[in-house]
């Protein structure tokens, strides 16, 4: 089975009331903990890469190695580019063997933003690639990713019918206050769901995404803490808070930080007991298994994507 757009990944989940996890992966083992996590309970994926991960890894490699868990699973895989800044980047990823595109140009100025969007849409879809575009600015830290509190912004409804018309993308990431990294809130957790309500009715069965939806797993968060890590105050987004976006507009939510914390927990706790060890195998095999479990329980209990493969 080849890669495939999300198209018709997004078709079901938009009627099935349920999101298709997008799950960032920079090496081996993020990806086969993923993907084995996905063929066990029959989930279709979404692997993305950021501008950084494909830096760090090098784009062959990558597609090289969602190719093989593709024939390894036999699952409807989609690869997509996360956070693309520019259309020479967009470009290189179609051209490179991607499916999927993003590009961000929500720091622009909104007609600069659809001039910028539809450039790399009408090359996209010369190619058969899908593209998602981004009205709204989240905050935060993720990657090349920066965003101040103060330059945040929430999606103004009433942008977004006229952004799909002009720009003829597939998709739409919208800030209703996720936010990138492991330190989104400093009190409750806020979701703007009238906003999403809104978005919905003028865009009715258009693929809504969510970015910066990492619930920042306690149990992970804590085993960094106690084994030297310090990362006082990270907190996500409430996992019910994700399952009913999902039930919603929202057919892909972007998971990266908890992958993170629950590989660099799980490692932190493997060298505290075992302090003479160097094998990398040693290690990142735990560290693989625990990503695994992570994602399982992300797509039965957050996604509802189980069996939906």
């Amino acid at each position: 089975m080849p890669l495939v757009t999300s198209t018709e990944m997004f078709k079901k989940a938009y009627e099935g009331k349920y999101a298709i996890g997008a799950f960032n992966v920079n090496n081996m083992e993020i990806i086969q903990g993923i993907t084995e996590a996905a063929k066990e309970v029959n989930a279709p994926l979404i692997l993305q890469v950021s501008a950084g991960a494909r830096k760090y890894a090098n784009h062959t490699y990558l597609v090289k190695l969602v190719e093989a868990a593709i024939e390894e699973t036999g699952l409807p895989i989609c690869l997509h580019l996360d956070h693309g800044d520019s259309f020479e980047l967009c470009k290189s990823c179609i051209d490179g063997g991607f499916t999927s595109v993003m590009i961000d140009g929500s720091h622009l100025p909104f007609e600069e933003n659809i001039k910028l969007t539809k450039q790399v849409v009408d090359y996209a879809h010369s190619k058969g690639v899908v593209v998602e575009g981004e009205l709204g600015r989240l905050a935060g830290i993720e990657d090349d990713v920066n965003v101040s509190e103060a330059d945040a912004a929430y999606t103004d409804p009433n942008q977004v019918e006229e952004f799909v018309a002009k720009t003829g993308v597939d998709s739409l990431a919208i800030a209703i206050g996720t936010s990138h990294g492991a330190y989104k809130f400093k009190g409750e957790a806020k979701l703007r769901f009238d906003i999403l309500e809104e978005i919905e009715k003028r865009l009715p069965g258009f693929p809504i995404v969510l970015h910066g939806a990492s619930s920042v797993m306690p149990e992970y968060v804590e085993m960094i803490n106690k084994f030297g890590g310090n990362m006082p105050g990270a907190k996500g987004v409430p996992e019910d808070m994700l399952r009913k976006a999902a039930s919603m507009a929202v057919c892909k939510i972007n998971i990266d930080s908890d992958l993170r914390l629950a590989m660099t927990g799980t490692i932190r706790k493997y060298f505290a007991e075992n302090p003479s060890h160097f094998d990398p195998r040693q290690y990142l095999g735990p560290a693989r298994s625990a990503i695994k479990e992570m994602v399982k329980h992300k797509i039965v209990n957050v996604l509802g994507c189980d069996g939906k493969a």
